[in-house]
């Protein structure tokens, strides 16, 4: 178990300093940043003076290994639009932006997981095939879409909820949360239904179908003829079964919410660090492209990380697996 741990943990920092790496790149391949800052009334020797204050007259090895330390300890520099410390602008937005995947995310894993199994087991029922059938709009439709069909139903037709931004903010001693407030619940539920929609679809279609292939084992079929009840037969033995693949899209899309939650908060106007990122490369802000760049790299690395310990749990073979592996 430590020694698979290890083995991950090492395989996940070369992962992050090729994502380093590739946001390093962006400062050199994406514009001119002394340019950007300047602007085109600044002479020579104040773009020169400037390259030498931000080491860019350094050696390539030598900047890339200062990035890298500086990332580590959170530091990304500043933004060539606004100036300020690109750690403290994610600092500020991170939290809307992590609270709306936590919902989207625990909404598309409870759902999609309850509806796929029940699916499975009433498959031949009207309300499963309902549900099947309605499950390709989430699949079909692109996320904007559902986003602006939601805003026209509730917020615009029926004015039940609010069509954009984050209300019932409370500070919590530097972190903020709309979830102790019903008009920030209110704000959250078109914005973290339009982000989960498709992952709870996908979740769901998926479940149904491992159900459906597990059930038909020999050892399901063992476990109903001594005499085993059909619940304990479907919420022990099947499910625990259909999990093991679940776990490793499940664990994907809940890092695409965090990564690919753009789309939704452009849409919402939500403040967050994908808002954040859309406006970054509007400008070119190139230190806020790189920060956001990173900071994906490192939620679909750590998401990685703990699928594969959670199949360790789920599924003791691969535990001894492992331990032969390294004797």
């Amino acid at each position: 178990m430590i020694y698979t741990l290890f083995q991950r943990v090492i395989q996940a920092c070369f992962v992050l300093l090729l994502v380093a790496l590739v946001a390093f790149s962006m400062f050199r391949f994406v514009g001119d940043p002394v340019q950007g800052m300047l602007g085109q009334e600044a002479t020579s020797a104040d773009r020169e003076a400037l390259r030498e204050r931000l080491g860019l007259t350094d050696p390539i090895v030598l900047q890339y290994a200062r990035f890298v330390l500086n990332a580590v300890q959170g530091e990304f520099g500043v933004s060539y639009r606004t100036g300020e410390s690109v750690a403290d602008m994610i600092s500020q937005r991170l939290p809307a932006t992590l609270e709306l995947a936590l919902i989207s995310g625990t909404f598309a894993l409870l759902l999609g997981i309850g509806l796929g199994v029940f699916t499975a087991i009433r498959r031949e029922g009207f309300v499963a095939q309902s549900i099947m059938a309605t499950s390709l709009v989430g699949v079909s439709l692109p996320t904007f879409l559902i986003g602006v069909l939601l805003i026209w139903v509730f917020a615009v037709e029926l004015s039940w909820l609010p069509s954009f931004g984050r209300s019932g903010v409370v500070d919590l001693g530097g972190w903020s949360t709309s979830l102790l407030t019903v008009d920030g619940w209110r704000s959250l539920i078109l914005p973290a239904i339009t982000l989960g929609l498709y992952q709870m679809t996908l979740i769901m279609r998926l479940v149904r179908a491992e159900m459906l292939e597990v059930l038909r084992q020999d050892y399901i079929k063992f476990a109903r003829a001594r005499g085993i009840s059909t619940r304990r037969i479907h919420f022990k033995h099947a499910l625990k079964n259909t999990l093991i693949p679940v776990i490793t899209v499940a664990g994907l899309q809940i890092g695409s919410i965090i990564a690919f939650s753009i789309i939704t908060e452009t849409v919402f106007q939500w403040p967050g660090v994908g808002l954040m990122f859309i406006n970054a490369v509007y400008f070119v802000d190139i230190p806020v492209m790189s920060a956001y760049l990173l900071l994906v790299g490192v939620v679909f690395v750590s998401i990685n990380l703990a699928v594969d310990l959670l199949y360790l749990v789920i599924d003791p073979r691969l535990k001894a697996n492992a331990s032969e592996g390294h004797s």
